[in-house]
């Protein structure tokens, strides 16, 4: 049995003692049970798993390399040059990348992913090689398989019977990209039939949706009429909503009292939407994100993605979720002490919550002993000074833990 003390804890802040048997939780709080091992955490923050709900981990590291470049910086670029270059993949090359992104992840604090897989491929390359890897790293890390037609569940011939064929397989999640199809109406069919095959097999749905700039883009509502229709809007997740950050404030307040009533969740991607976003426009150019602090107030779930590393929608990011959260907050204006305080959710428990992964997530008596330790004393603190991981434990165990950076600098004239 383990015991960690002097520990600051997120979820609970009058506990400072975490007591670890056999995996699990076995009791939060103070002056607990004596233990064969007891780490003194020096009053470090600790903090569920970092979560990353959408990520493409078949796609990491494939914007690298001479001539490699989106020049547009555009989603629509992007996904040209996937569709250009994919056709050489192999199992072993997806292997590759998602284990680089994966580790990349780790390393940062991250223990849960969701990440989509194109299954516009006639082979499912990419679905095979991460099925295998969902299996083979279980003890690491908990990840969800989105069955995701990046080329268009009816531009790309074929793609139905590939995304079925997908969730036969084992994938997590149904995906689309409406606003990727060749006219309104086909993005709207492709949101019905996905629906439906999400609820025929019994899975999730998130869907890329409305990631432009077009305050005409309407998605978003169609996608939420569908699931609030079939009582599925907590089983269901809308990616990026960009446009919904450009609308009317008339349009957005019909829809929040809609959204309200759905359930539905939500995913912001700050970096990515902020670098792809805008392309077109001069100046005010719109930040690319939806609207992050209005949904939060309206009590729906609302988290924060990394997206991509280093492919050709997105030239850098590193997994690290600290970066993706301090770029949030600022687009989102989501800095009063009071939002700071309580940030971390959106990259914590915001993320578990719209993954449904409940059951093992949350520093709690009984459930799997998953936890991370940050360099700070406070979430404030975290958040203020971009706090590095110190440490990373799964199912009790470490997978990681490092000593703190310390700062010896002597500035002379003080001294003067």
């Amino acid at each position: 049995m383990k015991k960690f003390v002097n520990a600051s804890i997120y979820s609970d802040p009058e506990s400072h003692e975490i007591l670890v048997e056999d995996n699990l939780f076995k009791a939060i709080g103070n002056d607990l049970d004596h233990a064969d091992e007891v780490i003194d955490l020096q009053g470090c923050l600790v903090l569920p798993p970092y979560v990353d709900p959408h990520l493409h981990l078949d796609y990491i590291f494939s914007g690298l390399g001479e001539g490699n470049a989106n020049v547009s910086g555009t989603l629509f670029e992007g996904i040209q040059r996937w569709s250009d270059n994919k056709k050489s993949l192999t199992e072993e090359i997806v292997r590759k990348r998602a284990l680089e992104g994966i580790q990349k992840e780790v390393s940062h604090g991250v223990q849960f992913i969701r990440t989509h897989v194109d299954i516009t491929d006639p082979n499912l390359t990419g679905m095979k090689a991460l099925i295998q890897l969902r299996e083979e790293l279980k003890d690491v890390l908990t990840l969800q398989l989105v069955a995701f037609p990046q080329e268009g569940f009816f531009r790309f011939k074929g793609a139905e019977q590939l995304m079925e064929e997908a969730l036969k397989m084992g994938a997590d999640v149904a995906g689309g990209i409406p606003h990727f199809e060749i006219s309104y109406e086909h993005g709207v069919e492709s949101l019905k039939r996905i629906v439906n095959m999400a609820k025929k097999y019994n899975v999730m749905i998130d869907i890329h949706c409305d990631e432009n700039d077009d305050p005409n883009s309407r998605f978003l509502e169609v996608l939420n009429a569908l699931v609030m229709e079939e009582n599925y809007g907590e089983y269901t997740t809308a990616s990026h909503t960009c446009s919904f950050g450009s609308v009317d404030n008339s349009y957005a307040n019909k829809m929040l009292g809609l959204f309200k009533e759905s359930k539905i969740n939500f995913i912001s991607c700050p970096t990515e939407n902020a670098h792809l976003q805008g392309r077109g426009a001069t100046y005010p150019k719109r930040r690319g994100l939806t609207r992050v602090k209005e949904l939060l107030n309206n009590g729906n779930t609302v988290a924060f993605a990394q997206d991509s590393i280093a492919d050709y929608w997105y030239p850098l990011g590193n997994g690290n979720m600290m970066n993706i959260l301090d770029n949030g907050i600022h687009l989102a204006h989501y800095t009063h002490i009071d939002e700071i305080n309580k940030a971390f959710d959106l990259i914590t428990y915001n993320g578990a919550n719209l993954m449904r992964v409940n059951d093992e997530y949350g520093i709690e008596a009984g459930k799997p002993a998953n936890f991370i330790i940050l360099d700070a004393q406070d979430a404030y603190e975290a958040i203020r000074e971009r706090a590095e991981v110190l440490a990373s434990v799964r199912n009790g165990e470490y997978l990681f833990k490092r000593e703190p950076r310390k700062n010896e600098l002597e500035i002379d004239f003080l001294k003067r």
